[in-house]
């Protein structure tokens, strides 16, 4: 079904909302998660710009991963089941990603050599 899926041709136009809405939740689902103790030291003299170097370990990576998996349940969760929350959480979101670039709608493009 995910290979089907990837196939479909991507005919969309973006809707403002929901680009809002979107950024929202990478911002409470990601951004404010663990991945920001990994941002928040000094770049790597010896390894930075260099993206055949791993810059993150796969114990760090399951940490941050595991993280965004269970904010998004809980907001999705709540989109189902507590619509106030959620659109008081989105409003939170909102509020931290107002200069943030609105999303391309170019077909994405797989980097890295993992399989997913």
């Amino acid at each position: 079904m995910v290979e089907t899926y990837r196939r479909l041709p991507m005919k969309m136009k973006l809707d403002p909302d929901l680009a809002m809405e979107a950024k929202a939740l990478v911002v409470l689902a990601f951004r404010n998660g663990p991945i920001e103790d990994l941002h928040a030291g000094k770049p790597c003299a010896v390894c930075s710009g260099r993206p055949e170097v791993s810059h993150i370990s796969d114990d760090e990576m399951k940490v941050v991963m595991k993280s965004a998996v269970d904010a998004m349940y809980r907001l999705l969760w709540q989109r189902d089941y507590e619509p106030g929350a959620y659109n008081e959480a989105l409003a939170f979101g909102r509020r931290h990603t107002i200069h943030w670039d609105d999303p391309e709608l170019k077909k994405p493009v797989r980097r890295g050599s993992r399989p997913m």
